[in-house]
């Protein structure tokens, strides 16, 4: 199972939704940075449950515990081990799920993969399963930190179903994206989003929408040619993540109706700068950053599980009902603002010690 993501800063998670716990080993963490459990746990709590009336009600404190590669609050240069316990586990909850298939959910294609599968939850299907990646990119903006001191990575709710947020990509800062439970970088839009997850979540329902991220503050330089362009990376990292259907960067789909002439960044200088007019590249240009504000977006589908009744078919191949119980996002959108934040830091992160290799004398 491809359980592992990175080159240089690589990391592994581990854990099902409802065992004992999950986490991830860290491999390639610089040593002498300073870290501590309350450094990551600002991010964990950013992506736990029940922290609002518009997400799933289980009840996690998500409370990191490093166990290996500190010392003294600061790294070693070995691998650092982070786990977190699950605590309000219910796996009676989901035994329907373990004979009948969720419409849309992973559980048929695991068991035509392995022949069996944890239905309790999902397991490594949950997205209970990024937390390791949420706790390892708060070790990556650590290292990114000391990189590059004024990268600054913001993602926010850009629409959810047809309700759509008008935001600038430049100008849009952290806390007006956590000063609402939906997380969305338009405040004029908050409301009506409410209204419509909870509303669909009556209907047991649920509703999708679309993440966008700005990396603002990325050096000039950061990728590779032909198989790992920096935004083939992100694409890949974006789409590892739960319930994600679709990824665009930049002008995306939308540059399909220009003319070259009209899509074209033309290059200008600022000072001793190599600047661009326009950013339809989304600050990346044959694999490579440019220096402008990096920015894409990511599609979530609907939530798969569903509190009413769906046709589907039981693992003895028979047609049949399924009406899910347990404690579901009605709406994911929420939650992924820090995923999606937490994939991008991990990125730019290893791009970033690749980078440094590449700047070694003799290379």
């Amino acid at each position: 199972m491809g359980s592992s993501f990175g080159h240089l800063f690589r990391i592994s998670t581990w854990g099902e939704s409802h065992g004992g716990g999950v986490g991830v080993v860290i491999d390639g963490c610089p040593p002498n940075l300073d870290l501590t459990e309350a450094d990551i746990q600002v991010d964990l709590d950013r992506r736990r449950p029940g922290q609002s009336k518009i997400v799933t009600p289980r009840k996690e404190a998500d409370r990191c515990e490093i166990k290996s590669g500190t010392f003294q609050g600061k790294t070693l240069g070995t691998p650092i081990a982070i786990v977190v316990p699950n605590e309000d586990q219910r796996p009676e909850a989901y035994t329907e799920m373990a004979t009948a298939y969720r419409p849309s959910h992973a559980d048929y294609t695991y068991d035509a993969k392995y022949g069996l599968r944890n239905w309790q939850g999902g397991g490594r299907a949950s997205a209970r399963e990024t937390i390791g990646r949420v706790a390892a990119a708060a070790v990556a903006k650590k290292v990114l930190k000391k990189l590059a001191p004024d990268l600054e990575i913001v993602a926010y709710v850009k629409s959810i179903k047809d309700i759509v947020g008008q935001v600038d990509p430049e100008t849009v800062q952290f806390e007006t994206v956590e000063s609402n439970i939906v997380r969305c970088g338009d405040p004029s839009v908050v409301d009506a989003m409410i209204e419509l997850i909870q509303a669909v979540r009556s209907e047991g329902n649920s509703v999708g929408g679309v993440v966008e991220c700005v990396a603002r503050g990325v050096p000039a330089g950061w990728g590779e040619p032909v198989f790992d362009k920096l935004e083939a990376d992100l694409a890949k990292a974006m789409m590892s993540l739960p319930a994600t259907k679709g990824f665009e960067i930049g002008s995306g789909f939308s540059g399909t109706t220009m003319t070259g002439l009209e899509h074209n960044d033309e290059f200008y200088m600022e000072g001793d700068r190599v600047r661009t007019r326009t950013n339809r590249s989304g600050g990346i240009q044959g694999g490579i950053s440019n220096g402008e504000t990096i920015f894409f977006r990511v599609a979530f589908k609907p939530t798969a599980t569903l509190l009413r009744s769906q046709a589907t078919v039981s693992s003895e191949k028979k047609e049949t009902e399924l009406a899910a119980r347990g404690r579901h996002d009605p709406c994911v959108l929420p939650r992924a603002v820090p995923m999606v934040e937490a994939m991008t830091a991990l990125v730019l992160c290893d791009h970033a010690l690749r980078q440094e290799v590449v700047r070694l004398p003799g290379h």
